[in-house]
């Protein structure tokens, strides 16, 4: 691909992209025919693995950043970054995110600080110095069906992500009408890696309408959706989790 063609094709910047269902939608919006920058922080491995797959199929198509979002400084270190691949971006994906229990009583100063600066403090910095650049473009935050009800043993989660959907709509309201901004609330998609409790699993499929996970490129496609082909849509969070949220 010439510099030029690089320079017209729109580009989405995907945070926690390397992995799981940020990998998925990485390569469904490549598929779209975007260019795609896979942000993240311990995964770089897996994030060169990926860039190397897509670029194999698109030269100059797919670029890897390193940033850690939930520090002071890191969100603009990482937009500035994308900056320097282009000037403006047709979508940004707020995916990256910490997941772990916090019951009640154990929750200290550096957990309360990990979850809320990957799910929601990084999200929000990171929009805020790129929101000049998005103008006709999107925003898309992956958020959780948790974040309208409690996960028990995991209020701080909870929390960081009921507050990431309430700045989905705040922002929704003031990027208006230059840039949409939504989100994505996954159910069981996939399942934790270290396994979960014994008997979790069935036990909360039979509280999922459809009896089933959901797949990754669930999400990618609900992503692509709202940051491609919703142009009059803004300020919703659309929940892709089977039915789940009727029977939590």
């Amino acid at each position: 691909m010439s510099d030029e063609s690089k320079a017209r094709q729109p580009w989405a910047l995907v945070t926690g992209g390397a992995r799981r269902v940020g990998a998925a939608i990485v390569r469904h919006l490549h598929e779209r025919g975007m260019g795609v920058m896979i942000h993240c922080l311990d995964s770089l491995a897996e994030a060169g693995e990926l860039a190397r797959e897509l670029e194999g199929r698109r030269p100059g198509s797919v670029v890897v950043l390193n940033a850690d979002l939930g520090e002071p400084g890191g969100a603009e270190s990482l937009a500035e970054q994308a900056v320097g691949v282009s000037s403006s971006l047709a979508l940004l994906v707020n995916n990256a995110s910490r997941f772990y229990p916090t019951p009640l009583g154990d929750v200290d100063g550096d957990t309360w600080k990990d979850l809320m600066g990957s799910n929601v403090r990084g999200a929000f910095f990171l929009s805020q110095a790129l929101a000049p650049r998005l103008a006709g473009g999107a925003i898309v935050n992956i958020v959780d069906i948790y974040a309208r009800r409690p996960m028990p043993r995991h209020p701080v989660y909870s929390m960081a992500k009921a507050a990431l959907e309430m700045m989905t709509r705040s922002l929704a309201l003031e990027l208006a009408p230059a840039v949409r901004v939504n989100g994505v609330a996954p159910g069981a998609v996939l399942w934790p890696e270290d396994g979960g409790a014994p008997g979790e699993r069935d036990a909360l499929l039979s509280r999922v309408a459809l009896g089933r996970l959901g797949e990754p490129g669930d999400i990618a496609g609900a992503v692509a959706y709202l940051g491609i082909d919703a142009p009059y849509v803004t300020g919703q969070v659309l929940a892709v989790d089977g039915g789940r949220s009727l029977n939590v």
